[in-house]
């Protein structure tokens, strides 16, 4: 009997009363803490996996935009030679001059036969006028001159009897 009365005294101090109430509050703290780190901890792991999965994701999608882009400049580069090279093809720089000349004699015979000083102003009026048409602001004049070889043989020939019929018309 004698320990039931201790264990009476001492729960009947205040001290213990209030010192047993603060160890339960600390102990139900304790337990929340416990389960909400535990929720968080589970939480940040998926937080992880979802952001290591969309880094997987991006990282894919840039290197295949990288080699997008490597393909994308190879052809460019592959379409700047190309295009250097149909530039340059021999005849392609005679048989322009030569639409240049076509045209300057036509504008020549239409606004003074005969007259040296007209060649010379005229020969410029062509050229600026295929400048104009390669820039394209004059594009009707693009007509004038074909794209394949036979073509430019068939607009020659054309351009000739033209030529050759005004003068035989003039005479």
């Amino acid at each position: 009997m004698e320990e039931i009365n201790w264990l009476t005294t001492i729960l009947g101090n205040p001290f213990a009363k209030g010192l047993a109430l603060g160890i339960l509050f600390c102990i139900i703290v304790y337990v929340r803490g416990f389960l909400r780190r535990r929720e968080l901890s589970k939480e940040v792991g998926r937080l992880r996996t979802h952001l290591h999965t969309k880094l997987e994701i991006d990282g894919k999608e840039n290197e295949r935009r990288k080699q997008e882009l490597k393909i994308l400049r190879q052809e460019r580069d592959n379409l700047r030679i190309t295009v250097q090279s149909l530039n340059q093809k021999p005849g392609r720089k005679e048989i322009r001059q030569y639409y240049v000349y076509q045209t300057a004699l036509d504008i020549m015979f239409e606004k003074a036969p005969g007259f040296a000083p007209a060649w010379q102003i005229t020969l410029k009026e062509a050229e600026n006028l295929f400048e104009k048409s390669e820039r394209g602001v004059v594009p009707l004049l693009k007509r004038l001159m074909p794209t394949s070889p036979d073509k430019q043989v068939e607009e020659y020939e054309r351009l000739s009897r033209v030529s050759l019929e005004d003068n035989l018309a003039k005479a």
